[in-house]
C-alpha cells in the first residue's frame, strides 16, 4: 500500500507525492556569530523546517524516533498533519523546530528506506487537522473473482461506498488494545492505566520489551525496569523515565513527560472504540437509510433530523458522535445506547471533562459512510509473485522501469486507487471490496512477506 498526504496551504491544495519529492539536497550552512563552532538561526528565516519524509515498513512515530535518535534531538520538536501505518510505503509532510535543511539531507546518506527532501522553511509547524486526505495506491494479489465481481465490487466502492469504521490500527496491534488505556485514562485510574501500559505480554512482544515488562511485574523499580530497556525512546521507556524522575505518587505528572500526541491517542481511541460499536448498532437498528433523529452537519453544527426532513437527506449525510461535552447525541434509541455503554465503563456521559485538561473530551462528529474520491482500478496478470507491480515514488523519481511480466501470467491482481478524507482508513475500504475479516487476529496469520 502506497500512501501520500494531500493538504491545503493557503487555500492552494498540495499533493505529496513522487511530483514534489526530493528538490533540495544541498544547502549552506550560515554562521554568524563570532564562534565559528555555533550555528545561529537568521532572524529572517522561519523557526520550522517542513520537508517530505518517503518510508518503506515504518509508522510515523517509529520514523521521527528514528530521525530524532540521528539527530540527537527530542520527539517532541517535530510536528505532523496525521500518521501513517507501518505496513506501506508512505509520503507525508514533518516540520521540525530549527533544525536545518543540510542537517536533514544528510540523513539520506545514512538511514535504509527513508528519503528527505522538498525543504523548505516555514513560520509555523504542522498541525492534526491541517490534513485534507491522503491518496492510496493497492495492490490485491492473487485475485479469484470474475472480472465482473471485481467491477461490481469497485463500482459498488465508488458509487455507494464503504461503512466508515475506525481501522484496527487505530486500536494497536498488541494484546493489550488502546482503548483501554484510554479507558483507564478517562476513569483517573492511574494505577490500572501504568499496569496496561507496562504489563508484560507473553508472545505479543518485540524482544527488547519482554524483559523490562518482566522487571516491572517483579520489582515495580521504573530504573530496574528502564535499564532492561536498550530502546528508550518508545511510549514504555518515556513512561519509566517520568515514573523514574517523579515517582510513583505523582503519575500523571510522570505521564505528562510523554509527548502529547500520544497520550492522547490513549482516549482518541477509547472514543473510536465506542463510535464503531454505536454505528454498528445504528445500523442493525435502522440500516442504511435516513431516520428521524438523525444527526446531520449543517456546517460545523449538528442538527437532528425532523420527521418532515428524512427525504432530504442520504445516508452520506448522516454522521454519529464521539462521546465528549460538546457533542448532541442522536435523538432515537442510540442516544440510550451511548449513554448505558460509558456507564458500564464506569464513565458519565453528561459530564465528559476531566480534571486534567488534555484528557477533557469534546468530541466531534464522523460520517456513518464515506465514498472514496479519484478511484479507480485495474486488473493486472502476472506469473512471478515477488515482483512488484507498481512503482514507488522513489522508483519513479529514480526512473527506474517496473519489471517485466506476463500479461497472460498465471495469478491476477487488482491495481486500484482512491482517494479519502482524513481520519478515514483504507483497510475498511479493502474489506468492502474483498468481503473478508480485517480483524488483528485474521491479520496476524495471513502471509506478511512485504510486496508491494
Amino acid at each position: 500500500m502506497s500512501t501520500s498526504d494531500t493538504y491545503k496551504k493557503n487555500n492552494v491544495e498540495i499533493k505529496h507525492d513522487f511530483l514534489v519529492l526530493f528538490m533540495l539536497y544541498t544547502w549552506t550552512e550560515v554562521r554568524t556569530t563570532s564562534d565559528p563552532r555555533k550555528h545561529s538561526w537568521p532572524k529572517s528565516r522561519g523557526s520550522y523546517c517542513h520537508f517530505v519524509l518517503y518510508k518503506e515498513n515504518k509508522d510515523t512515530m517509529d520514523a521521527i524516533n528514528v530521525l530524532s535518535k540521528f539527530l540527537r534531538v527530542k520527539p517532541n520538536i517535530f510536528s505532523y498533519m496525521g500518521t501513517k501505518d507501518k505496513r506501506a510505503i508512505t509520503v507525508q509532510a514533518i516540520a521540525v523546530l530549527k533544525i536545518t535543511a543540510q542537517r536533514l539531507a544528510h540523513l539520506n546518506k545514512c538511514l535504509m528506506n527513508f528519503k528527505l527532501g522538498n525543504f523548505t522553511y516555514q513560520k509555523y509547524p504542522l498541525k492534526l487537522g491541517e490534513l485534507q486526505g491522503n491518496h492510496f495506491t493497492v495492490i490485491l494479489r492473487n485475485i479469484t473473482g470474475t472480472d465482473e465481481q471485481v467491477e461490481q465490487a469497485m463500482t459498488s466502492l465508488r458509487d455507494i461506498g464503504f461503512i466508515n469504521y475506525y481501522g484496527m490500527q487505530r486500536f494497536g496491534t498488541t494484546a493489550v488494545p488502546t482503548y483501554q488505556v484510554g479507558r483507564a485514562i478517562l476513569q483517573s485510574n492511574w494505577e490500572e492505566m501504568i499496569d496496561l501500559i507496562l504489563k508484560p505480554r507473553p508472545g505479543a512482544e518485540k524482544g527488547y520489551l519482554v524483559q523490562c515488562r518482566e522487571e516491572w511485574a517483579k520489582t515495580k523499580n521504573p530504573e530496574a525496569a528502564l535499564r532492561k530497556l536498550p530502546v528508550k525512546r518508545c511510549v514504555e521507556g518515556q513512561l519509566l523515565r517520568g515514573l523514574s524522575r517523579y515517582g510513583l505518587k505523582n503519575i500523571v505528572t510522570a505521564f505528562g513527560i510523554i509527548p502529547r500526541n500520544n497520550r492522547l491517542m490513549y482516549i482518541h481511541s477509547y472514543q473510536s472504540y465506542v463510535w464503531n460499536n454505536m454505528v454498528s448498532k445504528r445500523i442493525e437498528e435502522y440500516g442504511l437509510k435516513v431516520v428521524p433523529g438523525d444527526l446531520v452537519l449543517k456546517g460545523a453544527t449538528a442538527t437532528v433530523v425532523g420527521e418532515n426532513e428524512v427525504n432530504d437527506y442520504s445516508i452520506h449525510d448522516v454522521v454519529m458522535p464521539l462521546p465528549g461535552f460538546d457533542v448532541i447525541y442522536p435523538k432515537h434509541k442510540l442516544a440510550a445506547a451511548y449513554e448505558e455503554m460509558l456507564a458500564k465503563d464506569k464513565l458519565d456521559i453528561k459530564n465528559m471533562r476531566h480534571r486534567v485538561r488534555d484528557y477533557s473530551l469534546a468530541g466531534a462528529y464522523r460520517k456513518i459512510l464515506i465514498r472514496p474520491r479519484d478511484v479507480s482500478w485495474e486488473v493486472v496478470a502476472y506469473d512471478d509473485p515477488k515482483i512488484p507491480l507498481v512503482g514507488t515514488d522513489l522508483e519513479k523519481l529514480e526512473g527506474k522501469p517496473l519489471p517485466v511480466f506476463n500479461k497472460d501470467g498465471k495469478y491476477r491482481a487488482l491495481r486500484m486507487e482512491f482517494s479519502l478524507p482524513p481520519s478515514t482508513y483504507a483497510t475498511m475500504a479493502i474489506r468492502e471490496v474483498l468481503k473478508m475479516d480485517t480483524s488483528i487476529k485474521n491479520q496476524t496469520q495471513l502471509n506478511t512477506v512485504w510486496l508491494r
